[in-house]
């Protein structure tokens, strides 16, 4: 049953970061739906699995994407 509520927080988390209007904010958003899907995968008993995806899915990918936000610079006409 917890496995279901897991489930629609990644997809809720996921929406949420797309509808965000500020970029910065939808890079730091796209952290959600991956710690959320590294509890599933803990949760469905595959730790090192879950352990990549903590890794990747929550810390990497947010990190990178918040960079690159930051570092493109909106040319004014």
């Amino acid at each position: 049953m917890i496995e279901y509520l897991i489930m629609i927080i990644i997809v809720l988390g996921a929406i949420l970061a797309l509808i965000q209007r500020d970029l910065l904010k939808a890079a730091i958003l796209t952290g959600v739906p991956g710690a959320s899907m590294a509890f599933l995968y803990q949760f469905l008993l595959a730790p090192d699995v879950a352990l990549t995806q903590a890794i990747v899915g929550s810390a990497i990918i947010p990190v990178f994407f918040a960079l690159a936000v930051y570092k493109t610079r909106r040319m004014e006409e």
